[in-house]
């Protein structure tokens, strides 16, 4: 049983929501920030990335930092550029990207589901990388990014959502990467009831991305229990601000890889070792974009070839089976030397957003071989978390990217 939750929301005013709604905090570099909140100075990234209102001489992780995004928050919502909802809400936010749309609910899920597995992980998460968003929550007192939830598609949830999308949108915008974001507040008490019991009728959820955001938020969720031991489970740091996906609506895209060197190798050596795992087609200068399940596209040479998984090496395995799996199992630790993904810096990934030409561009400026991969499913990701496995280091590339600054959950 799940328990995902309205709540009262503060939001960035009609007028102003397409110039707040940021791109998550951590799709940029602290130079790529700066410029951004530069190109548009009332970025929701001034207050998840606060580093940019100071200069090169402050370090990201500066105690400061975290009060700067605080007391621009706050001045924010003083001078009436956000908005306080006083009753709880759900949020419908559709997302368009190439004529393409999703759906979801924006809520808050519970931090107890997180603990006791009925919302299931796909990775591991860093400490160093959680340590900086619980700053950050604990700061601010708010969740300021949603995280990304995904669920087995439900027809009562479905019905309202079409019912609820015949209204006018309180936002309606597309931002500068061209994806149309439109959202619907829900507060009519028949339909919150009846969201609050179709979640309720989830036995589990899944987070698709943000899993580091999660974990802080969670982390700062049971501090605070901490603090207040006579807490009742009603507070607001029981629950973590979601966008919450039918599993039908979404895409995952592919996720590359880019290998440095081939250690050592010559390409005909390489392509000798290659051919012990893979069916090997020489495709030529076109692009090879792996077109079913077991297809992987190699860049070499100026050249495109595909490899297609020998059926002996293939597995019905959730983890073991997947395509991001057998290659580096088969390829790329035992031919090419990459023991761990997570810390070889000899590979890279690229994420299939910036389509094939970027792979080529990387073997040409700094790399010696590329890999594209043929997205991993919603099925696969749902299977591995189901097992209470995790998925090999990017896996997933999910788009398009749900905005900050839309939707805060103040704790």
């Amino acid at each position: 049983m799940a328990v995902v939750k309205p709540f009262c929301c503060i939001r960035p005013r009609s007028d102003l929501a397409d110039r707040i709604a940021a791109l998550p905090y951590d799709v940029y570099n602290r130079e790529e920030a700066l410029e951004e909140v530069k190109r548009e100075p009332m970025s929701f990234l001034k207050i998840d990335r606060a580093e940019t209102q100071f200069g090169p001489e402050v370090d990201t992780y500066d105690p400061k930092v975290y009060q700067k995004a605080r007391a621009t928050l706050q001045k924010m919502i003083e001078d009436g550029y956000f908005l306080r909802d006083c009753d709880e809400c759900y949020f419908i936010y559709e997302l368009t990207m190439d004529g393409r749309s999703q759906t979801g609910i924006a809520a808050c899920s519970s931090i107890d589901d997180y603990v006791n597995g009925v919302i299931k992980k796909h990775e591991n998460t860093r400490a160093d990388k959680e340590e900086d968003r619980i700053r950050h929550v604990d700061a601010c007192s708010a969740q300021t990014g949603p995280i990304f939830l995904a669920y087995r598609s439900d027809e009562r949830i479905n019905q309202i959502v079409k019912w609820k999308k015949r209204e006018e949108p309180i936002y309606d915008f597309v931002s500068p990467d061209g994806v149309g974001h439109r959202v619907w507040r829900i507060c009519e008490r028949r339909l919150v009831e009846g969201l609050r019991e179709a979640f309720a009728d989830l036995d589990r959820i899944y987070i698709a991305d943000g899993h580091h955001r999660a974990a802080s938020a969670v982390k700062v969720g049971l501090m605070r229990r901490e603090a207040h031991p006579d807490f009742n489970g009603t507070e607001e740091f029981n629950y973590f601000l979601s966008v919450l996906f039918p599993d039908d609506q979404l895409m995952i895209l592919d996720y590359n890889r880019v290998v440095k060197d081939l250690k050592g190798l010559s390409t005909p050596e390489f392509l000798l070792k290659v051919k012990e795992k893979f069916e090997l087609e020489e495709v030529g200068a076109t692009p090879c974009r792996p077109s079913c399940k077991g297809e992987i596209g190699m860049y070499l040479d100026k050249s495109w070839y595909k490899l297609t998984v020998k059926r002996e090496l293939r597995s019905e395995h959730p983890v073991d089976g997947l395509d991001v799996s057998i290659l580096q199992r088969e390829l790329l630790q035992p031919v090419l030397g990459i023991q761990d993904p997570k810390t070889d810096k000899r590979i890279d990934f690229v994420g299939g957003i910036r389509g094939l030409k970027e792979l080529e561009k990387r073997v040409a400026a700094d790399c010696q071989v590329a890999f594209a991969m043929y997205p991993t499913s919603i099925g696969e990701l749902f299977a591995v978390a189901d097992a209470g496995l995790l998925m090999p280091p990017k896996s997933t590339w999910f788009e398009p990217k749900l905005r900050s600054g839309l939707f805060i959950h103040q704790i």
